[in-house]
């Protein structure tokens, strides 16, 4: 025993004297099982976890009253023949060690109700796992199983099974028999699909899909009337099956990343509530299609974009002059599907001034089509940005580049590189919107992308398109939540939970604007939500705020918003700027606002106030930089600007608990940098890294690095 540390062979020694029954080895530096631990044959507990033993002797198999036996952590590749000796054991922990087989013997393990053999390297259950019918748990997550025996239905007595990890394919129709399963987690294997027989497990409470290659759920899970948790994000999974709305128990469920149109994911979002309710409308008012998509026209000032717009409407449209588009112009197109429907084409022609690039997060929306207008004249078309933005806002909605080839001159662009860095880019389009050349080719294309958008042909219930279909005909700009609620319920909706669900649905689409959580919006729905846009737009192209460095008072508002439209409604237009972070109060000057995106660019001198010791530093860079991340969060933390004074159109400095901190993006660089001083450094860096953050998570791909600098 000269190989085995001093503390054991005492602890051992200790253990034969009392006749213990058990006994802690773990972590004791061992590399085999001692052989004079053969000798304690009264133990029921024995812990060997995190040592470094590779093999186990023969001696293990002297132990025929352990209960208890815990090895993981080793690094043991093979289980010995002599366990099977051991038939008192109830719980074997083998996790993380480096077994690739389990021994046929294990079957005489017939009192086993715990086994854990996470992270091992098993490729394969051997038929004999159905002789162990006592098992409560089994872990086999992080292994390498392919295939799973039909045996393993005759653990009838299983409560959690664990094969999280694997590359499953396939479960056995023997599943079923599990009836007293209640934790079922199958994250990360390679599933295609789920028997119907599933439905069998009636004690199922968490079942967990994640991950997988699953393409749809069958309707049978209706019948899991005990499952309280159900999570399938990472599929190819489009419709959820009706019968989930009849399962009484079920509060949770998780579903992102996957292609869901039946029910919409502006419903699914929302949650299982949302999603019972969707189905039970269906049911009881029966179900229309969605044949409606948006198409958003961006670009450069003047690269035509406008004229675009009005020839897809009218190919005909003769061209003038076009004034430089203030905020989004909306406008109808409509065209006939080959199933005989009438799809309708909401255009959103974007302005393309800088200041307009401030707001694209709010309606540069998913489930669309873009057309990215660039002008044959212009060498610097800012092509790169706006791929770039819709990337990244858009979950991959496709983009076709037209090129306005005024006076036929030709454009070059480099299309094989930019198909292999952006891969929503279809096809590249050249036009000259005066002789209309390209231009009915350009609207086959259209037509073609936007028609086969994921979300064309969607379920809806019928009083959802009714309710739609007169709040769009509707000539007025907005109308009071009970004018809107009233509106359902002449449409066939009874509770008043069904119509907030669908103006968060219509909220979602951009059809119209109902901040529901806002104590002040919430009273409003805005039906022409470019109306909103407009009146946001103007006041951030006013000339007297713009001369102002961005600072305006409601007196101000008054005369921009001095239309018949906007008078009652300057209050709501005002929070609706503070809800896209495009305007702050300033903390002191009741009803005076600043908007950042207006003020100096010049950075202030603070040398006087800043002690360079001692700072921590940490800089984010960015693959792509979106403009407006640096103008949001100044309106976020402006509460603690230096006295209110010390913030510039690129930066600011913070001022909180005796503790300053200064941030600045660098556009050009693509980064932002941040320095922090004062007695409580990490706290401050803490806040504005998480505030940071948020903002980030617009951005659903947005790459950027943190880096902080070296000590040395």
């Amino acid at each position: 025993m000269s190989d085995v540390p001093p503390d054991v062979i005492a602890k051992i020694k200790k253990a034969k004297e009392k006749n213990l029954t058990t006994l802690d080895l773990s972590r004791s530096k061992l590399i085999k099982v001692p052989k004079s631990l053969g000798q304690l044959t009264n133990l029921a507990t024995l812990d060997l976890r995190g040592n470094q033993i590779v093999e186990l002797t023969k001696f293990l198999g002297n132990l025929t009253n352990l209960t208890k036996l815990n090895l993981s952590n080793n690094q043991i590749t093979k289980l010995p023949e002599s366990l099977e000796k051991l038939t008192h054991l109830t719980e074997v922990n083998l996790w993380n060690n480096r077994i690739k087989e389990l021994p046929e013997s294990m079957e005489r393990l017939t009192y086993l109700t715990k086994l854990s053999l996470r992270q091992n390297q098993i490729t394969e259950l051997p038929k004999s796992i159905g002789q162990l019918t006592n098992l409560t748990e089994l872990n086999l997550w992080g292994n390498q199983i392919i295939e799973l025996p039909e045996s393993i239905g005759q653990l009838t007595n299983l409560a959690t099974l664990d094969l999280r990890g694997n590359q499953i394919a396939k479960i056995p129709g023997s599943i079923g028999q599990l009836t007293n399963l209640n934790y079922l987690d199958l994250l990360h294997n390679k599933l295609t699909i789920i028997p119907d027989n599933i439905s069998q497990i009636i004690n199922l409470e968490i079942f967990i899909l994640s991950n997988n290659l699953l393409s749809s759920l069958p309707n049978t899970m209706g019948e899991l009337k005990n499952l309280r948790e159900l999570s399938f994000p990472k599929n190819q999974i489009k419709y959820l099956p009706e019968s989930i709305a009849k399962l009484p128990k079920l509060r949770k469920i998780a579903l992102s990343s996957n292609p869901l149109e039946t029910p919409p994911m502006e419903v699914c979002r929302k949650g299982i509530d949302t999603i019972k309710e969707y189905f039970q409308q269906l049911e009881q008012e029966g179900k229309d299609y969605l044949y409606e998509a948006k198409l958003l026209i961006v670009g450069e000032p003047g690269a035509g974009k406008t004229t675009l717009a009005k020839k897809i409407q009218d190919s005909d449209y003769q061209l003038q002059e076009e004034d430089s588009t203030k905020g989004i112009d909306v406008i109808q197109y409509n065209f006939p599907l080959k199933n005989g429907q009438n799809f309708r084409v909401n255009i959103w022609d974007f302005g393309g001034q800088e200041i307009y690039k401030e707001t694209h997060q709010f309606f540069l929306t998913k489930r669309s089509l873009y057309t990215l207008v660039l002008d044959s004249r212009k060498e610097d078309d800012n092509c790169h940005y706006w791929l770039n933005i819709v990337e990244l806002l858009t979950e991959d909605s496709p983009v076709l580049i037209i090129k306005n080839e005024r006076q036929d001159r030709q454009k070059e662009i480099n299309e094989n590189a930019l198909r292999g860095r952006f891969n929503n880019l279809k096809e590249t389009l050249a036009t000259n919107l005066l002789t209309k050349r390209g231009l009915p080719q350009i609207l086959n294309k259209i037509e073609h992308y936007i028609s086969n958008l994921d979300h064309v042909g969607d379920v809806l219930p019928k009083t959802w398109k009714r309710v739609r279909e007169v709040l769009e005909k509707d000539h007025r700009n907005y109308i009071s939540l009970q004018q809107y609620l009233d509106i359902c319920q002449e449409n066939g909706f009874k509770k008043r939970e069904d119509k907030l669900q669908l103006s968060g649905y219509l909220h979602d689409l951009g059809v119209c604007l109902h901040f529901q959580e806002d104590p002040l919006l919430n009273k409003t729905v805005i039906l022409k939500p470019e109306w909103g846009t407009a009146a946001v737009y103007r006041v951030l192209d006013n000339t007297t705020v713009v001369n102002n460095k961005g600072k305006f008072t409601k007196n101000d508002l008054a005369n921009i918003w001095d239309e018949d439209e906007y008078m009652e409604m300057r209050d709501e237009l005002l929070q609706l700027m503070v809800n896209f972070k495009l305007c702050y109060e300033i903390p002191g000057q009741k009803h005076t606002y600043i908007a950042p995106q207006l003020l100096s660019n010049n950075q202030p001198d603070y040398s006087q106030l800043w002690d360079n010791n001692n700072n921590l530093i940490l800089r984010y860079t960015y693959e792509f930089m979106p403009k407006g991340i640096i103008t949001q969060f100044i309106v976020v933390m402006h509460k603690d600007i230096e006295q209110q004074k010390y913030v510039w159109k690129s930066g600011v400095l913070l001022n909180k608990d005796q503790t300053k901190a200064e941030v600045i993006k660098n556009y050009d660089k693509r980064e932002i940098k941040i320095r922090v001083f004062g007695q409580n450094k990490r706290d401050l860096m803490t806040i504005v890294t998480h505030e940071i953050d948020k903002i980030h998570n617009v951005y659903k791909r947005l790459k950027c690095s943190k880096l902080i600098p070296c000590n040395c």
